[in-house]
């Protein structure tokens, strides 16, 4: 029986350990549910697919009821006499407007199919900033566990070499000076990883704070990955890609159409309305013994024209025109800044695919480099600073390469973002860069 609960115990702390260990396309599908800034542009979406229900209620009929009863108490004088007078009375109306004619309601309903789709265009943009966030809190994250570990690797190494300046002095093949070194530089590593530490700590909360989770480890890159290029090669494509396609200039283009209808909706101020009216209504009363009832049906048109509003709809029109130049400015606006993310990112993944493959290149040679100081030091050529600096050089590279990686994938996902193409699929296929924890 103890065995069995021993069993189940590790089990149990077996599919923890599973469970708290998370992907890139993991930490999106938690950011999905958890993210307070996705769920509200989620209920903005829903909320903005109601107005083209709302828009097209203008062009359909509309029924009413009314219905009223009274009990009625009255007293006449005359003559110093009086008669009381008691009765009841109920009466009903149904009334149908059916619109004919009325111009504005008809760009209303227009308006309204584009207020759907700014709607969607602002979801589809609250997306793809979640995929950003969720990139960027996971790379920190990886970036910063990098750190320690190269800390790490960097301490032990000072370790070593401080035990070996320490066993040189002690048979008098080297100075004192050289264990001072060795020690000044391992206390310097020390306070660096506490600084690792907390920086771990702060990227840390910022994935949690997206996903909602504190992941135990995070899948990293597979060991010897290769960075591709962006398709296609060239920058022309993805200008033109973000001045079209770029979610922020879509929707201020649909903003545009809207402004532009809304002239149209201000100007109809001036235009006559005609509607279809249909009415049938009863009214009853009772008075000592005697029933009355009237029935009664109507059928017709009504026509109204506007003469004088007081110069409001002159007024609203100027509005509407301003605001429609306002728009086309902000559209403007919108696909300079969507070219520019576009050439910024583009540049940043050339210029991080070139950093990587220099930093490949400066790790190759900075191991060589400490092998060789290493080597000098053991045969007397060198001194313990050199080698020192060598690690350092070494372990440095080696970060700044870990962090060039990262940035890299990154950029790449702000080119798709800026160019309007930016989805879950290219998530995954970062996602099969990673090694299973």
């Amino acid at each position: 029986m103890r065995r069995t609960h021993l069993a189940l115990l590790v089990a149990t702390a077996l599919l923890s350990l599973h469970a708290s260990a998370i992907d890139l396309l993991q930490a999106y599908h938690d950011a999905q549910i958890y993210d307070s800034q996705f769920a509200s542009a989620r209920a903005a979406r829903e909320a903005g697919a109601e107005k083209s229900v709302q828009g097209r209620a203008g062009l359909l009929p509309t029924v009413g009821l009314t219905a009223s009863y009274n009990k009625i108490d009255s007293t006449a004088t005359s003559a110093g006499s009086s008669t009381n007078k008691n009765f009841n009375s109920n009466n009903y109306q149904v009334q149908l407007s059916q619109p004919l004619y009325r111009p504005a309601n008809l760009t209303v309903y227009e308006q309204s199919k584009l207020q759907v789709e700014v709607s969607e265009v602002q979801f589809a943009l609250a997306q793809s900033d979640l995929l950003l966030r969720v990139s960027q809190a996971y790379f920190d994250v990886l970036g910063a566990q990098d750190t320690i570990l190269f800390i790490q690797a960097q301490k032990a190494a000072t370790v070593e070499q401080l035990e070996s300046a320490k066993r040189n002095f002690e048979v008098g093949t080297a100075t004192i000076t050289d264990t001072h070194e060795a020690q000044a530089r391992y206390d310097l590593i020390l306070a660096q990883e506490i600084a690792a530490g907390n920086d771990l700590a702060i990227k840390r909360n910022a994935l949690a704070q997206v996903t909602g989770k504190f992941p135990e480890e995070l899948s990293g890159l597979k060991t010897g990955v290769t960075l591709s290029a962006p398709e296609p090669v060239t920058v022309d494509p993805w200008l033109q890609s973000a001045e079209n396609n770029n979610f922020t200039v879509v929707g201020q283009r649909a903003s545009f159409e809207l402004a532009k209808l809304d002239i149209s909706r201000n100007r109809a101020g001036h235009l006559p309305t005609l509607d279809f009216v249909a009415s049938r209504g009863q009214s009853q009363s009772a008075f000592l013994s005697q029933i009355i009832t009237n029935e009664s049906t109507s059928l017709g048109v009504q026509f109204n024209l506007p003469l004088f509003a007081g110069f409001s709809t002159d007024s609203k029109v100027r509005e509407a025109v301003a605001l429609k130049e306002k728009a086309r400015t902000d559209l403007e606006t919108a696909k300079r800044n969507a070219t520019q993310s576009a050439r910024t990112a583009f540049l940043s993944v050339q210029s991080g695919l070139s950093q990587v493959r220099a930093l490949e290149a400066a790790e190759v040679s900075s191991k060589s480099a400490l092998e060789s100081n290493r080597l000098g030091y053991d045969v007397g050529v060198r001194i313990n600073i050199d080698v020192l600096n060598a690690q350092q050089q070494l372990f440095s590279t080696r970060r700044d390469l870990a962090k060039a990686r990262y940035d890299t994938l990154v950029n790449g996902l702000k080119l798709k973002a800026a160019a309007g193409s930016l989805a879950e699929a290219d998530l995954g296929q970062l996602n099969a860069l990673l090694a299973t924890p």
